[in-house]
Formats: structure tokens, C-alpha cells, sequence
């Protein structure tokens, strides 16, 4: 239920009308527990049908622009802070719901299906939020930003995104940053190892740098909550518990990693000696289609988002730069087989060359 102070925040009807597009994302964790409350196939169903009709909605004419950016005003806010609590309803139903599998027959079947329908907002919601709320100034967004990324076992996104995906995108040294001619599966465990790596050794830097004990490192206390997080779940629900949280982890961070792949793939702002020119806004790919920037916070206007870090995500503009050929709902299908990848995009890079 909003609260009355989030109401009074809401747009008025002399505001822009677009403003309320953005609490269309509430609807997929709801969509997906009030389906996975029924039954883990219906779970699965529910959040992989979405995912597909976000596409096609791409695909039409009139689904290929977003209203105009809009002025900041708390609603937008409570969007993505409203997220948190739908997020951690959704995962204990998706926990209860696991946990109710061990006496079936195809328990562990219905289990990582479940995981992939829940995955598929706690990837393509909740991380995206957690990026929102990490680049809010505010102390409680950030804290709710470790807990979405806490929920999806990749707390070290944190870390390595903020500090070290913002400097180095569009880079050879960024492994969040996709080479030309780089498969999406040959990009996955680069990226995998090399941010994981990254986000320690930058966590290591910043307490050298400010004189801090590891005792002070939020990346090593979220770490720790993972792991006894998972211990607790074994033991008070079961080992089907364990997975359904392990699968649902596992597709929302496939996700993520499937999203950066695309943002930044075959740009580049960096010489053969190293040097980097300052990010503009034809180092990121855009795309400007309604539906899927009202479910996941404008984060397909990339560039400016990259320009403007601290910039909130109703703020951002469609500047001109690279353009995909459909929004991120599309192209996670189009990126998951290469040949097709690379005849789409090596014709617009080659257009950018121009």
C-alpha cells in the first residue's frame, strides 16, 4: 500500500502524465508472485512471457518512443524504492514455493523453473534498481541498493560498478565492456572474473586510502550475508530452497551481464596506448522504447546516464547517439546467437566509422 507521504509525492494531473508510466514496474513482480503463488510453472511462464512481449512491443512503430524527460519529484523516488519490499515478497513466496516441491516428483525440475521466472524480475527489475539506487546521493537508497544486489548473491556489483565500470567503460580495461567480434558466451566469464577481481582489488584500494579496517567494508559484510543466508536456508527450508535462491541468482546476474554486453559493445574511447578521451555520448549504445524504459528506469538512455552519473533516471534525455536495432528486451534474444549479433551490429558500427 503507498503511503499517504508517497501519494502527496505523486505527479499531479498538471504534471506530465508520463511521470505515472513509470509505476508499470510494479506490475511485473506482482504478475510473476501472484503466478508463482499458484504454481512454479506458472511462475516460469508468467515472467518468461513478459520478457518475450516486451519484445515484440519493441518491435512496433508505436512502442519506439518514450515521453520526454521529466522533472524530478519524489514519486519517481518511491518507483524504485517501492521495488524492495514487492522484490522480498516475491522471493519468499518463490522460497515457500520451493520448499513445497520436495514431496513431488519433479521437484527440482519445477524448482529451477521457478527460479528462472522469479530471476527474471529480480534481474531485470532488481538489479537495474540496485544500479538507480547506488548512483542516488541518498545514504538509505545505497543501503537498498546492497540489499537487491545481497538478494542475487553479486554484492561486489557495488563495488565494481560505481568505482570501476564508470571510469574504464568503453575500454579495454573495463571487462564489463564488450570487444567487437566478442561473443556474448566468450564476454560472460570475462566479465564474470574479471568484476569480481576488480570489485576486491578496488575494496582493498579505498580502505588503504582512507586508513579503514576490512571490519569497515560493507563488500566483506554483504559477502559474509550471502553465504550465511544460504547456510540458514538449507537448514530451515530445505535444499530446494538452496537452489531456488542458487537459479534465481544465476538468471538475474545472466541478465545483468547480458545488458552490459549490449550497452557498450564495439565502442570504444581509448587509443592503442591506453589514453581515454572523456565519455561522450557515442560510447554507449541507446534506445528509446516506452515500455521497456518505464519497467526499468530510462536505463536504455545510456549515454546521458554515463555523461550524468548522479543524473535520476527520470531526468535522463534520448540524446542521438548510437541507436540498437530494438530495445534490451530484444536484443538479449538477438545477442544470444552471434552470427545474427554480428551482422546487426558490425553494419551499425561501420556506420558510426563513417
Amino acid at each position: 500500500m503507498l503511503s499517504s507521504s508517497t501519494l502527496n509525492s505523486a505527479p499531479s494531473s498538471g504534471a506530465s502524465v508520463h511521470a505515472w508510466r513509470f509505476a508499470l514496474a510494479w506490475l511485473f513482480p506482482i504478475s510473476v508472485g501472484v503466478a508463482a503463488f499458484n504454481s512454479p510453472w506458472w511462475g516460469y511462464a508468467v515472467g518468461t512471457a513478459i520478457q518475450i512481449g516486451m519484445a515484440l512491443v519493441e518491435l512496433l512503430p508505436t512502442g519506439r518512443n518514450s515521453p520526454p524527460s521529466a522533472k524530478w519529484s519524489p514519486w519517481f523516488a518511491w518507483c524504485v524504492r517501492l521495488h524492495v519490499p514487492l522484490q522480498a515478497a516475491l522471493l519468499g513466496i518463490g522460497v515457500w514455493m520451493a520448499q513445497q516441491q520436495a514431496s513431488t516428483g519433479l521437484g527440482l525440475l519445477a524448482v529451477v523453473a521457478l527460479g528462472i521466472g522469479v530471476g527474471s524480475v529480480t534481474g531485470g527489475q532488481g538489479i537495474t534498481f540496485a544500479h538507480e539506487l547506488g548512483h542516488s546521493k541518498s545514504k538509505l537508497d545505497r543501503v537498498l541498493g546492497w540489499c537487491l544486489m545481497g538478494s542475487v548473491n553479486y554484492g561486489h556489483f557495488m563495488v565494481e560498478h560505481f568505482r570501476g565500470h564508470h571510469p574504464r567503460a568503453a575500454t579495454h580495461a573495463d571487462p564489463a565492456s564488450a570487444r567487437r567480434g566478442e561473443t556474448l558466451w566468450r564476454f560472460l566469464p570475462r566479465t564474470l572474473s574479471g568484476g569480481l577481481r576488480s570489485a576486491w582489488k578496488l575494496e582493498s584500494q579505498q580502505l588503504r586510502t582512507l586508513r579503514r579496517p576490512w571490519s569497515k567494508s560493507p563488500l566483506l559484510w554483504v559477502t559474509a550475508a550471502q553465504v550465511v543466508w544460504l547456510v540458514f536456508l538449507g537448514a530451515a527450508f530445505g535444499p530446494l530452497a538452496v537452489v531456488f535462491w542458487l537459479v534465481q541468482s544465476a538468471y538475474a546476474v545472466f541478465l545483468l551481464e547480458t545488458i552490459n554486453y549490449i550497452e557498450h559493445y564495439g565502442l570504444v574511447r581509448s587509443d592503442a596506448n591506453g589514453k581515454r578521451e572523456p565519455f561522450g555520448m557515442h560510447h554507449a549504445w541507446n534506445a528509446d522504447h516506452w515500455l521497456t524504459n518505464s519497467l526499468i528506469a530510462n536505463l536504455q538512455r545510456h549515454s546521458d546516464h554515463h555523461m550524468h552519473a548522479w543524473k535520476p533516471y527520470a531526468t535522463l534525455e534520448p540524446l542521438p547517439g548510437p541507436q540498437l536495432p530494438t530495445g534490451y528486451a530484444g536484443c538479449i534474444w538477438l545477442a544470444a546467437v552471434p552470427p545474427l549479433w554480428f551482422k546487426v551490429m558490425h553494419a551499425r558500427l561501420e556506420k558510426l566509422a563513417v
